[in-house]
């Protein structure tokens, strides 16, 4: 495909789950990708399987908690590809935890990775975005931060935060020619939740709370990505996309 040809994008939270299916996305789409995550070996195998279709990447080990970190990323993305047009803020940590059981470190831990990161990575790239007066940034939310869940307030609030950061910065930017929406996912079936699939009972239990009745394909997740990457979403901004088979809406 060539939707994205001569696009330059990064996607945190890159190594597994809905941040690799994304990133393929964006590559077979044409862009070429920054990877970026804590795990290097997880990167590296991704740039392979780019290359090996005619794509391009690069794999960064970010910590998305650290400016320095982020800011390397950014640079190692300019430097590589010549500049940056899409930021996929994808990076995040989930914690079950009863709140009268959760410590103030587990806390801190989830909303600076789910919150302060999505802030980093954004700030990082605004001046090349500005300064361009174009570019996407699709902040991946989630479906629990529209509905409550226990034992899940951490990681709700700072899903929270992220839509109103959308919203925010989507107004900022609006006259800059940067379009800024999210995508709240639910319950997709990927390597990440692959040890709560062998749970046949929770699974069951999962599904059962979804409308549609079972969890979506990372592959579902990728029109809607390009969408709002692309130049048909150039008429959006400051929107949340929710994609949880109907579990939000109960």
């Amino acid at each position: 495909m060539t939707y994205l040809h001569g696009k330059v994008a990064i996607v945190t939270g890159a190594g597994r789950g809905l941040g690799r299916a994304m990133a393929h996305a964006l590559v077979e789409a044409g862009a070429a990708v920054t990877v970026a995550a804590r795990t290097g070996e997880e990167l590296d195998s991704f740039v392979e399987e780019a290359k090996a279709c005619g794509g391009r990447a690069l794999a960064c080990r970010t910590d998305i908690t650290d400016e320095d970190s982020v800011a390397r990323m950014v640079e190692a993305t300019v430097e590589t590809f010549g500049r940056v047009d899409v930021l996929v803020n994808n990076g995040g940590i989930v914690a079950s935890t009863p709140l009268a059981e959760q410590s103030a470190q587990e806390w801190d831990r989830v909303v600076a990775t789910n919150l302060r990161g999505v802030f980093l990575c954004t700030r990082a790239v605004s001046r090349h975005l500005l300064a361009q007066r174009s570019g996407k940034v699709v902040n991946i939310a989630s479906n629990f931060a529209l509905q409550g869940v226990p034992n899940h307030a951490a990681y709700s609030a700072s899903k929270a935060g992220v839509i109103a950061f959308t919203r925010s910065m989507a107004m900022e930017w609006a006259r800059d020619g940067i379009q800024v929406n999210a995508i709240a996912p639910g319950y997709f079936a990927t390597d990440l939740n692959a040890e709560m699939r062998k749970d046949e009972e929770l699974t069951s239990k999962v599904v059962r709370s979804i409308p549609l009745k079972r969890m979506g394909h990372p592959d579902e997740l990728r029109p809607w990505l390009l969408l709002l990457a692309g130049p048909a979403s150039d008429f959006v901004t400051g929107e949340v996309v929710v994609l949880d088979g109907g579990q939000s809406v109960r």
